[in-house]
C-alpha cells in the first residue's frame, strides 16, 4: 500500500493493526526530530468513498483531541497530523480486557488521575466504555487511547459536565468489576444515576448506533479480533475439541502482516499430539479457514475457577511476551507458561520493524 506523500521516508510499516470503511490503522516506526520511534498510523486516504465523510469527522476528533492531551503523559503522543493521516506514539502496554487488574486499586487511582487531566484539558472521550480503550502499562499506570469519538469543548458547559460525568461512570464501571472492594459510596452513587442523555441515547440513539454499525458497516469487532474471532474461531474450535487427543482450545486473534487479523489456536492436549495431526484432522472437515498459527500445550493456564487465561495467550499470539511476567500469579504458572513460550510460533511480527 502506497504511503501519502507527507509521510514518506519517515515512516516505516510494521504490523496492519485494523482495516475497515473508517481507517486503516498500522503499528511501525516513524522519523521525528528527537530519532525513530515506535507509532501508529492512522490514515483514511484509502477508505471507501461513502464512509468518507464519517471517517474524515472521526478522524478530525481525534487529531483535535490528541493535539491538546498528547503531551500531558495520560495518552499516545502526537507525532505527525496530515489532512488524511495521523501518526500517534505507541504506549508499551496491555488493554485492561487483557491485564484483569483485580484488586489492583493504584491502577484506578492512576486511572482517575487521567481523567481528571483529560477534563482539565477540556476534553471527554465518549468510549471509556470499551476496556480495549484503557492501557495499563508496565509500570502500573493508566493511559487512554481511540479518540475518534473524543469532543473537546472550549467552555464548560452542560454538556461537557454530562459527557465528564459519563467518562467517570464508564471507568467506575470497570472499577467495580476489577477492584469492588475499593468503590467508595459516594462511586456507588454515581453508577446507580445515568445521566437523562444516557438514558435517552439508550432508549433511542443506540439501537439506531448498533443497526448502522453491524448491519450496514458490518462492523463484528470482539475485543479487536473482527469477524473471524467472531465467526469462525467458535466452528474451529469445535471442531478440534472432536479430535479424541484433545481435552480443550483456546483461540485467540493477533494482528497479522498479511492477513489483517489472524487467528492462534491453543490446543491443550496429549503429549503425542501434534499440530500436523491436528491440521491434517481438520482438511479432512467442512471448515473455516484454518488459524495462522495452532499450538500444542499439555497444559494452558487457568485461573483458579479452571477458565482459561485467554489474556495471557493473547500477549503470546502478540508476541508482547515482554508484558506477560506482571500477568503471573504462581511459580507453577511461571514454568507453565514459559514453557509454551519456549514452542510459540508467531515469531515474525514482533520484530517485524
Amino acid at each position: 500500500m502506497e504511503l501519502p506523500p507527507e509521510i514518506k521516508g519517515r515512516w516505516k510499516a510494521g504490523v496492519l493493526l485494523k482495516r475497515d470503511v473508517l481507517s486503516t490503522v498500522e503499528r511501525g516506526r516513524f522519523v521525528t526530530d528527537a530519532g525513530e520511534v515506535e507509532a501508529v498510523l492512522r490514515r483514511i486516504d484509502q477508505v471507501p468513498w461513502w464512509s468518507f465523510v464519517l471517517a474524515y469527522h472521526l478522524f478530525g476528533r481525534e487529531r483535535r483531541a490528541l493535539t491538546a492531551v498528547g503531551a500531558l503523559g495520560i495518552a499516545p503522543p502526537l507525532c505527525f497530523a496530515g489532512n488524511r493521516v495521523l501518526v500517534r506514539g505507541w504506549i508499551e502496554g496491555v488493554a485492561l480486557h487483557l491485564a484483569k487488574p483485580h484488586g489492583d486499586r493504584a491502577y484506578f487511582r492512576s486511572a482517575k488521575a487521567v481523567l481528571r487531566k483529560l477534563h482539565r484539558a477540556g476534553i471527554c472521550h465518549n468510549d471509556l466504555a470499551k476496556e480495549q480503550n484503557w492501557l495499563r502499562s508496565s509500570d502500573g499506570r493508566a493511559y487512554v487511547t481511540d479518540f475518534q469519538l473524543a469532543i473537546r469543548f472550549k467552555r464548560r458547559n452542560r454538556l461537557f459536565r454530562i459527557a465528564a460525568y459519563e467518562d467517570l461512570r464508564h471507568l467506575l464501571k470497570h472499577k467495580i468489576r476489577y477492584a469492588p472492594e475499593a468503590i467508595s459510596a459516594a462511586e456507588r452513587r454515581v453508577l446507580a444515576r445515568k445521566s437523562l442523555f444516557t438514558r435517552l441515547w439508550m432508549a433511542t440513539g443506540k439501537r439506531v448506533y448498533q443497526w448502522v454499525t453491524r448491519d450496514i458497516l458490518r462492523f463484528t469487532d470482539r475485543e479487536g479480533g473482527g469477524p473471524r474471532l467472531v465467526y469462525d474461531a467458535p466452528r474451529i474450535a469445535a471442531q478440534l475439541r472432536t479430535h479424541p487427543q484433545v481435552r480443550e482450545v483456546a483461540i485467540v486473534a493477533y494482528p497479522d502482516r498479511r492477513a489483517g487479523i489472524g487467528l492462534y489456536a491453543f490446543v491443550e492436549g496429549s503429549p503425542a499430539l501434534s499440530e500436523r495431526v491436528l491440521r491434517d484432522f481438520m482438511a479432512g472437515q467442512d471448515s473455516p479457514k484454518p488459524p495462522e498459527h495452532l499450538q500444542v500445550a499439555e497444559e494452558l493456564p487457568r485461573r483458579p475457577t479452571g477458565e482459561i487465561r485467554n489474556e495471557i495467550l493473547q500477549l503470546v499470539a502478540m508476541n508482547q511476551v515482554d508484558l506477560i511476567d506482571p500477568l503471573i500469579a504462581t511459580d507453577r504458572e511461571r514454568a507453565l507458561i514459559q514453557r509454551i513460550l519456549a514452542d510459540r510460533r508467531n515469531l515474525r511480527d514482533r520484530f517485524a520493524f
